[in-house]
């Protein structure tokens, strides 16, 4: 076997196996999704929640103990990254975290309409990333805690057989340049990005 040929049968396995071994994570890895978690999250993934900021396309619930007329299942946020709420109108939600919106909900309903309200807010679906390129099922889906290059690739059913390993860029939501970064398949991808994956020519 000749070495050019043996370099390319090489790169093969290689592509083969993390297409593999990302399909087999893509069950695992949508436990850790808001609906499904159970177990406590983990450190860094609860960071993560208490400072993600909030914008169009996430789904939250608002939870009101005691008035389920104040309570309110799978707000999706407008277009405008407010939500509609009974008493208060359109809350501003966008570039909030679910603790202030918190504070914003209690401050509105306190005094005028309850003496103490006890609001809760959940996240129940993230606005959407999205990756294109040498992938299955090119598109958008939800985020996820913990989303990296290679967990993204799974959610889009796992990289083709010419998928670059070494040509993958991200755009990054809110970057005014609107500039690819070079990223590797364990580099993170935050809510609102686009992920793409190159075709290898060798």
């Amino acid at each position: 076997m000749n070495r050019p040929y043996s370099h390319q049968l090489g790169k093969k396995c290689l592509r083969g196996i993390f297409s593999l071994f990302a399909v087999a994570i893509a069950a695992f890895f949508t436990l850790t999704s808001p609906a499904h978690a159970q177990e406590p999250l983990p450190k860094d993934v609860a960071s993560l929640l208490s400072t993600y900021k909030l914008a169009a396309g996430d789904v939250i619930t608002i939870r009101v103990f005691g008035e389920d007329d104040l309570s309110r299942e799978k707000v999706r946020l407008t277009d405008a990254g407010t939500i509609p709420y009974p008493v208060l109108g359109e809350v501003r939600a966008r570039g909030l975290t679910i603790g202030e919106i918190e504070k914003s909900v209690t401050a509105g309903l306190s005094g005028r309409y309850l003496v103490n309200p006890r609001v809760s807010i959940t996240i129940d679906e993230y606005r959407p990333f999205y990756i294109n390129g040498m992938v299955e099922k090119p598109g958008g889906y939800p985020f996820q805690p913990g989303l990296t290059v290679l967990k993204a690739s799974s959610l889009a059913g796992g990289f083709k057989e010419r998928a670059s390993f070494s040509k993958i860029t991200i755009i990054r939501e809110g970057d005014p340049t609107n500039r690819p970064q070079k990223a590797e398949v364990n580099s993170p991808v935050n809510p609102g990005d686009t992920v793409f994956i190159e075709e290898s020519f060798f």
